[in-house]
């Protein structure tokens, strides 16, 4: 950072020279850029501002309306400041049109009441900003690598933003065009706080420049984009002027940022990706306060406190193993966004274990008091349907706290675990819906059950892995036709003789009696048992 009038004013070589501000003293926080010294009065036109100017005054004019336009043509050109050396030209004071003239204009003016060495002063001066230069360029190049290094790794949006907030030390926020926030790190402050009324804060604030600072606000704003089409806005809550090292840095995480989103074409929106980061880390119990999570929903546009909350599922059919490649997820997230945004029901959504083995979309809806949750969860439901086939929509309980909100999501993950299995037409799916295969699908882990499956299908599961046979699957059909042995047998692609002695076999392997209804009742549960332990090994 460059040294301001005040700054020099404390070197030694210019202290010696006994300094005193006679004019402009609320300017001396002007930023001296070089020292030049100059004894002739037509001097302006061959600076370029920032420039503190000596001189001992022997060549300046006597007249005041002269004293008056070299004043005005050094506050024009921009320069820091003008120290004058008493004893050859003025021997205790200035002229008063001359201190009038800089009090009118705002340039600073010092006198040196002892001969001081220009040569000093220069060589100490011109040392400072040097160094300082050289410190800023050095702290460009180290954020240049941190930033460069970031885009490499492809870093998340989330991890540019904490980088920000750690190297500035300030509260950071990254908004999108609606003034909603898409990624926010209070660096230390209350998260809260930060995001309070964020949208209207927001709109107030208009640098009128790419990058900008908002003295209003304590601001320091640019926007982001690329080839010519902006998206958000990064934000560093000085609270005071910005430095130059501050201006590099948040351009060059607003490059970083707009590079990713270019490099990273089939990623799921910002907008998803902030949503999915509050569910999980609300799943997670990552907030230390409800309150912070309710502020980030608030901030981009979804109201968690005092509503009616409830977790929801998307997922494809088929075991968790066959989960679709993530680029379809993210289209199923802009999907089911879409289908909120038209059903007007506020609610997060976002991609959840991205790239996982369990992905899934989560929707986080937020209900006021009296909505009725069936018909909203239609409504979600039907448009969902229509933009994308095969797709399992489940839902849990309503919850009235953030707190909740996790086993919501929990038993909203059961329930579209077993629906996924079936082949059901519902257009959403809740715990009540699954009923028996609902129930042995939250006990599958439980030993006794399993305990149970083998003592049931134990001898016939055996036969089947030494003779790779089928009878297994024979006696699924048979229990889920109604024991309808005609139609088992055409199920199961056989002759009717063919599927006959099939049965008579299982009964002597198991030694049951496939005529005894609580004989097959007992087969049927043991069977529905074994699909969900095999389903969550799969």
């Amino acid at each position: 950072m460059l040294p301001t009038v005040d700054d020099v004013l404390q070197l030694d070589a210019v202290r010696r020279g006994q300094p005193h501000v006679v004019a402009g003293a609320d300017r001396t926080g002007n930023r001296v850029r070089w020292v030049h010294v100059a004894e002739v009065t037509d001097i302006a036109h061959l600076l370029h501002g920032g420039e503190l100017v000596l001189t001992t005054g022997i060549a300046l004019p006597d007249e005041p309306e002269r004293l008056r336009a070299y004043i005005a043509d050094l506050a024009e050109v921009g320069v820091s400041g003008l120290m004058i050396e008493l004893g050859r030209r003025y021997a205790s004071v200035l002229p008063p049109a001359l201190t009038a003239a800089a009090e009118e204009f705002g340039l600073p003016v010092i006198v040196l009441a002892h001969e001081p060495a220009f040569v000093d002063i220069t060589e100490s001066l011109h040392a400072r900003i040097v160094q300082e230069q050289y410190a800023e360029l050095r702290a460009s190049e180290q954020l240049h690598e941190i930033f460069t290094q970031l885009s490499v790794e492809g870093a998340s949006t989330d991890e540019v933003v904490r980088q920000v907030a750690a190297l500035g030390g300030h509260p950071v926020v990254l908004e999108n065009l609606a003034h909603q926030v898409l990624a926010a790190d209070a660096g230390g402050a209350d998260p809260s706080e930060l995001l309070s009324a964020w949208e209207t804060r927001s709109r107030a604030v208009r640098p009128g420049r790419r990058t900008g600072y908002d003295e209003a606000s304590g601001w320091l704003v640019t926007m982001v984009g690329a080839r010519g089409e902006d998206w958000g806005r990064l934000i560093i809550d000085l609270g005071a002027p910005p430095s130059p090292r501050e201006t590099v840095l948040v351009e060059r995480a607003a490059t970083t940022l707009a590079l990713g989103r270019l490099l990273d074409r089939h990623a799921e929106g910002l907008e998803r990706q902030a949503h999915g980061t509050i569910i999980a880390r609300i799943l997670a119990h990552a907030y230390s306060d409800p309150q912070e999570a309710a502020a980030r929903a608030r901030a981009l546009g979804v109201p968690l406190s005092g509503r009616r909350l409830l977790g929801a599922v998307l997922r494809h059919r088929g075991p968790a193993s066959s989960a679709p490649p993530v680029g379809e997820l993210s289209q199923l997230a802009e999907t089911a966004a879409a289908a909120c945004k038209d059903a007007r029901l506020a609610a997060l959504v976002g991609v959840l274990d991205e790239g996982g083995p369990h992905a899934r979309v989560g929707v986080l809806a937020s209900l006021p008091a009296r909505a009725d949750v069936e018909t909203a969860l239609a409504e979600v439901a039907t448009r969902i349907r229509a933009q994308s086939g095969g797709t399992v929509m489940a839902a849990g309980s309503v919850v009235e706290t953030i707190r909740d909100v996790r086993r919501s999501f929990l038993e909203a993950e059961q329930v579209a675990d077993v629906a996924a299995r079936g082949s059901g037409a519902r257009l959403f799916y809740r715990l009540p819906d699954l009923r028996l295969r609902g129930l042995l699908h939250l006990l599958r882990d439980d030993a006794r059950v399993q305990t149970f499956v083998e003592r049931e299908l134990g001898p016939l599961l055996e036969y089947d892995a030494e003779r790779g046979g089928d009878l297994t699957r024979i006696l699924e059909l048979y229990l889920e036709s109604g024991r309808n042995k005609a139609v088992a047998a055409q199920r199961a692609h056989l002759s009717r003789p063919a599927f006959y002695e099939r049965l008579r076999r299982i009964e002597r392997v198991l030694d049951a009696d496939l005529d005894d209804v609580e004989s097959c009742v007992s087969l049927h549960v043991a069977l529905l048992a074994l699909s969900s332990v095999r389903w969550e090994r799969s």
